[in-house]
């Protein structure tokens, strides 16, 4: 990862201003998690190609950085883990005179608890996880948790069912489920969602949080745990597949650009976040996602019929924010490494 420089005109670059940008950007990303075509333009118009390598959960998105980094230039961690790594000292401060489309992002999102004052973050994407399912196969409609973690309900469907591969999600979702918070700190309550998990594994047929919206396509599963804007994707292959909301809350999540602290191209790592902060670029990528941008300018040119991308959240249903629980997540860290070992 050779520095390398080109010269760019400050005509059309969106704040660049004769600056000098790198040839190449590195991207550590979640799985299909940007338009394609998007970096592909970004190429066209600033001559940096982004290279992108892929993480299944924040978590390993964490230990990669603490390890180094590998040499990336932006990363897009959830809400909590942005407070956790600007706490390690992972985080690079932003310049926010390389990001005027900072002011294209809705209210709700300028200030949010884990960076109040975005020196360190900028809010991507939002969405919920909650019960994906093939409906002419699933029936009743699920409704509650209980729909994936009650043994007899899976029985019917053992085999045919994912969970994502994601420590907070998985336990904080059979937490819910026991009437507990997500981000309890309660061994007993802790011990109840373990066990919860146990009981429910041999009836699953994978963790998985890449691929498992394909294996609904295919199919291959008929409920899966998953992600909002993944499943409404997968309704685009298949319109069969269904989002269900449990009725005892799920985790609501607001993913972020931020800059590795050792990155060695922070500047082009901000043009390239700026870009993506352009209300044209911000709507063509949640239009691709499917899901709803915390970019208000954005949000104006989405159709808010589109599924997914208008997503607007029910009442009645509780939504949680996955919180920092310093020390005491070794107990979640204890019991994902029990449940994964059997």
């Amino acid at each position: 990862m050779a520095a390398a420089w080109v010269a760019v005109l400050a005509v059309g670059l969106d704040g660049a201003r004769a600056a000098t940008l790198d040839r190449e950007l590195y991207l550590f990303n979640w799985d299909r998690y940007v338009d394609p075509q998007i970096l592909k333009d970004f190429e066209t118009e600033f001559g940096v190609r982004v290279i992108e390598d892929h993480y299944a959960s924040n978590e390993d998105l964490l230990a990669k950085l603490q390890a180094g980094g590998a040499g990336y230039d932006v990363a897009v961690p959830s809400d909590y883990m942005v407070r956790i790594m600007i706490r390690q000292g992972l985080l690079a401060r932003l310049d926010h005179s390389n990001l005027p489309n900072l002011r294209n992002l809705g209210s709700r999102f300028r200030a949010p608890a884990y960076d109040p004052r975005l020196e360190f973050s900028v809010p991507y994407l939002w969405g919920t996880s909650g019960i994906g399912y093939l409906g002419k196969r699933v029936q009743p409609a699920p409704t509650s948790w209980a729909d994936l973690f009650d043994p007899e309900r899976l029985k019917a469907h053992k085999g045919r069912v994912s969970m994502l591969n994601d420590m907070r999600e998985a336990i904080g979702a059979a937490l819910i489920y026991k009437g507990f918070s997500p981000n309890t700190r309660d061994p007993a309550q802790l011990a109840a969602a373990r066990d919860v998990l146990l009981r429910q594994k041999p009836l699953l047929a994978k963790y998985d949080s890449e691929n498992y919206e394909d294996s609904l396509v295919a199919g291959e599963t008929v409920l899966a745990h998953g992600w909002s804007g993944e499943i409404f994707t997968a309704q685009k292959d298949n319109p069969d597949i269904l989002f269900a909301l449990p009725r005892e809350g799920t985790f609501l999540f607001v993913d972020n650009l931020v800059i590795p602290a050792r990155s060695k191209r922070k500047r082009t790592a901000e043009v390239f976040i700026n870009y993506l902060m352009r209300p044209e670029i911000a709507a063509r990528n949640s239009v691709t996602l499917r899901y709803p941008t915390p970019n208000e300018s954005a949000r104006r040119m989405i159709d808010p019929k589109l599924p997914g991308a208008s997503y607007a959240l029910p009442s009645g249903i509780r939504f949680y924010s996955i919180e920092d629980l310093g020390e005491a997540g070794r107990q979640y860290e204890r019991i994902w490494t029990e449940l994964k070992a059997r």
